[in-house]
């Protein structure tokens, strides 16, 4: 988020705090493509990704005069939503397969962690194999895993934000990070090789 977006949402905060309904409205639009997408990432499945969305922004609505700026609000937010979204999963024992809602998105994120260096897994994305393969790599990811995994390559947060986010340490952050690469590395490897094959 940029400086001047920074200071917006700050200006917000403390309205909404004093009970501006409108400015909680504004904190919502600047923050709801993030929140679904962020939870449709963890949970694979949209009408839970919208059940996370509402339940987030009302938690946040509640709780937001006890708000102290510790982190920034957008770190508090995306907070609850992974809390609410982890709690879901274990609730449903989700294991339903994930939705490309954002291709460019998961695009760049594939290609962020490199598992082919090579411009043709861009190409292999946009084939309905390839999507069953995410899916299923995804899968292999405990809900930790995922979230750290989605937090990280979809949502591009840093270490210390997920951190925060998830209420544990950076070296457990790294290492579920670690493991989750792993996993899609070894789950994608051999289908990346083979569309590279063909295609070059």
């Amino acid at each position: 988020m940029s400086e001047k977006n920074k200071h917006i949402e700050f200006e917000l905060v403390g309205r909404a705090q004093a009970g501006d309904d409108k400015a909680f409205e504004e904190l919502v639009q600047l923050h709801d493509r993030r929140i679904l997408n962020l939870a449709l990432s963890m949970l694979g499945n949209l009408a839970d990704a919208q059940d996370v969305y509402q339940e987030t922004f009302m938690r946040a609505w509640r709780g937001i005069g006890s708000f102290r700026h510790q982190s920034s609000f957008t770190t508090w937010l995306m907070r609850i939503a992974v809390n609410q979204s982890l709690t879901l999963r274990r609730r449903r024992s989700l294991h339903s397969f994930f939705s490309l809602h954002d291709a460019a998105t998961t695009s760049a994120a594939l290609l962020a962690f490199d598992l082919t260096g090579d411009s043709a897994a861009d190409k292999a994305l946009q084939s309905e194999e390839m999507m069953r393969q995410i899916n299923a790599a995804l899968d292999t990811l405990s809900a930790r895993e995922r979230a750290v995994f989605s937090l990280k390559h979809f949502q591009g947060e840093k270490i210390r934000e997920i951190a925060v986010m998830l209420g544990c340490a950076e070296g457990t952050v790294k290492n579920l990070l670690f493991r989750g690469v792993r996993k899609m590395r070894k789950s994608l490897h051999a289908y990346f090789k083979d569309e590279v094959d063909v295609l070059s």
